[in-house]
């Protein structure tokens, strides 16, 4: 997120721990920076999140991801969260909709 911590962080002990968690997923881990960016970009993408959408894309590109990199990482994000729904629904899909 930007540098600058948002006042609704600042109301409560829990966006402390909120901002601590954020600032922890940029310390060195196994992942490197521009995994981690890509990751966070399709979280972000399929929770239609436009600002985290925005800033993980910039950071992904700040990390060296190339703009095919960001695209393939949406698409695949879009690919996942359908595939998600459909299988989300089967039960009901093959409960109602199927002929039996």
């Amino acid at each position: 997120m930007a540098d600058e911590i948002p006042w609704y962080l600042k109301q409560s002990s829990l966006g402390a721990g909120y901002q601590y968690f954020s600032n922890s997923a940029g310390q060195k881990t196994v992942l490197d920076a521009k995994t981690k960016e890509l990751i966070r970009l399709a979280v972000a993408s399929v929770f239609r999140c436009k600002h985290c959408t925005e800033h993980h894309a910039k950071g992904a590109v700040a990390a060296g991801a190339t703009k095919q990199e960001i695209a393939e990482t949406i698409l695949l994000s879009a690919l996942q969260a359908a595939g998600t729904q459909l299988n989300w629904h089967k039960e009901f899909f093959e409960e109602f909709l199927t002929d039996k």
